[in-house]
C-alpha cells in the first residue's frame, strides 16, 4: 500500500479549532477541484510516492502524538482510509481536512473530519457531496471559507442544516486569504448573531513569506 505525498513537515497548526498546537502534516499529492482562492496548488500533482510504513516512520520520528492527513484532497487516494486507520491504531490524534466533494464515510470514526462546504466564490460549489452532512461527527467540523457577501449570505443559508450536528465551536468562518479582510467577516458575524467560529490561518500570520513546510 502506497500513497503519493507531497510533503510531511511538523509544524504549528494554523486552522479549526486544533490552531495554536503542534502538528504533524501529511500532505497528499492530488486534487479534484480548482478553487479560484486555493493556496497549495503546487501539490495539484508531482510528490513522490511512500508505503504507509514509511508514511508511519516519518511520523513517528517527529515525536508528536496528533497528525494532520490534507492535500490537495487526501481522499483522492484510495489508500488514505487505511493510513488513517494505521495511525488511530497507533494512539495518535488524527484529523483530516477535506474539500467535502467525497464520501468522508470512508474514515474510521476515531478522525476528526474537517469538511470544507465550497461557496460560490471558488467556483466549486456544484461539487459539494451534501450526503456528507448526514455523516458529520460530533467531533468533526465544517468551514466555509468566505469572500464576499454573497458567500457569507451563501454559509447562512446552509446553517440550520448543521445547527443538529455541530456545536458553533466547530462551524469555522474563515476569510479568503488577501480577499476579504478578516475585520469585515466579523463585523457581518456580529451583525447577524451567527454562532459560529472565526478562524484566521494563523499560519499565515507566522510565516508569512513561505508557503510550504508550514
Amino acid at each position: 500500500m502506497s500513497l503519493t505525498i507531497s510533503e510531511i513537515f511538523h509544524s504549528i497548526q494554523g486552522e479549526s479549532s486544533w490552531a495554536g498546537l503542534p502538528f504533524v502534516f501529511v500532505r497528499l499529492t492530488g486534487c479534484n477541484l480548482r478553487c479560484r482562492y486555493c493556496d497549495t496548488r503546487y501539490a495539484y500533482d508531482g510528490g513522490q510516492p511512500m508505503t504507509v510504513d514509511a508514511i508511519l516512520q516519518r511520523i513517528a520520528a517527529f515525536g508528536c502524538p496528533r497528525v494532520l492527513l490534507t492535500g490537495g484532497e487526501p481522499l483522492l487516494q484510495g489508500t488514505t482510509p487505511q493510513l488513517a486507520e494505521a495511525l488511530s491504531d497507533r494512539g495518535y490524534t488524527v484529523t483530516v481536512e477535506t474539500n467535502g466533494s467525497l464520501d468522508i464515510g470512508v474514515l474510521d470514526a476515531r478522525c476528526h473530519r474537517i469538511m470544507d462546504i465550497k461557496c460560490p466564490s471558488s467556483g466549486m460549489q456544484h461539487h459539494q457531496r451534501w450526503a456528507n452532512l448526514d455523516l458529520l461527527a460530533p467531533g468533526d467540523e465544517v468551514k466555509f471559507v468566505v469572500a464576499d457577501r454573497d458567500d457569507f449570505q451563501y454559509a447562512l443559508d446552509i446553517l440550520p442544516r448543521l445547527a443538529a450536528r455541530q456545536a458553533a465551536e466547530r462551524i469555522l468562518f474563515s476569510p479568503a486569504q488577501g480577499i476579504l479582510p478578516p475585520r469585515q467577516l466579523a463585523d457581518w458575524l456580529l451583525a447577524t448573531r451567527t454562532e459560529a467560529r472565526l478562524q484566521l490561518q494563523l499560519h499565515k500570520i507566522l510565516w508569512p513569506d513561505q508557503d510550504r513546510g508550514v
